[in-house]
């Protein structure tokens, strides 16, 4: 991680966005994450509904530093939005994380502290980190890792456009333990990192996965191949084609494309972590 860069003056004016899952998870730790922040900040509450209210906030939040209530979804969607709006270079974003354990995964792996009150106030007093960024040629953004293949979800019935997609979290991000007695599933893909042929489609591959090291403009690249074997490079750009294929991007699976490049994005975006994390 890059070293810590100073608040800013808007750092004491907060536009906090809670997300309407986190409400219904628990809506304690949104209280007392509410409490918290507007005993040390000047703070606007959005209570947001729906994922066009979400949008509409962040989009008009002025000098205000967001905030973000909910899990790994929420987050998502706030850097998602920053970065097709190009406005992630002068924003800085705080997480305080509600939501089950394994919708939190994304959350502290970056080193969002556990716990609404320890959230809330590294919100208040921690330090801005510029954290690498891995954007597609669809403009699609990668906070952690992405891997290639994904197993489909699971099928069930649609529900409304803001549920539907975080009833399936679960099954993203902890698909079932494979099976070991079958055959592996043999995929053909062909990898590609700057520029360098890694696999090609006469040589069949487990799984291929990106991950962003967190700083230094450079990606870990993994393939497994079906045989066996596991290869690892570092690469500031990735590419993938081969038959239809699906992706898990962090907790969202895209897809089907014949074709995909992630680019490392250097310290793209700022994310508010403990002083010296």
């Amino acid at each position: 991680m890059s070293a810590a860069e100073p608040p800013g003056d808007g750092d004491h004016q907060l536009l906090v966005l809670i997300d309407p899952l986190a409400r219904r998870y628990d809506g304690e730790s949104v209280r007392i994450a509410k409490d918290v922040l507007s005993a040390g900040a000047h703070t606007k509450i959005c209570l947001a509904d729906s994922p066009d209210e979400f949008a509409r906030a962040l989009s008009r939040r002025g000098s205000r530093r967001p905030v973000v209530v909910g899990d790994d979804h929420a987050l998502l969607r706030a850097v998602s939005q920053l970065h097709r709006e190009r406005e992630l270079a002068d924003s800085a974003l705080s997480l305080i994380p509600v939501g089950a354990a394994h919708t939190l995964e994304l959350a502290h792996a970056l080193g969002v502290p556990r716990g609404a009150v320890a959230a809330a106030r590294t919100a208040l007093d921690g330090a801005t980190r510029r954290l690498d960024l891995l954007v597609d040629d669809s403009d699609g953004v990668v906070l952690g890792e992405l891997s290639i293949p994904a197993a489909r979800p699971a099928p069930g019935p649609p529900h409304t456009v803001w549920d539907t997609c975080r009833t399936l979290v679960a099954s993203l991000v902890r698909p079932a333990p494979p099976s070991h007695s079958g055959p592996v599933r043999a995929h053909r893909l062909r990898v590609e990192a700057d520029g360098v042929l890694l696999n090609d489609l006469d040589r069949p591959v487990e799984g291929v996965s990106v991950a962003a090291q967190g700083d230094g403009g450079l990606a870990d690249v993994v393939i497994h191949t079906a045989s066996g074997e596991t290869y690892t490079v570092e690469a500031k750009a990735v590419t993938v084609s081969g038959p239809d294929f699906r992706y898990r991007a962090d907790i969202q699976v895209a897809g089907p494309v014949r074709t995909r490049t992630w680019t490392v994005r250097a310290g793209a975006w700022g994310l508010v972590l403990p002083v010296g994390a």
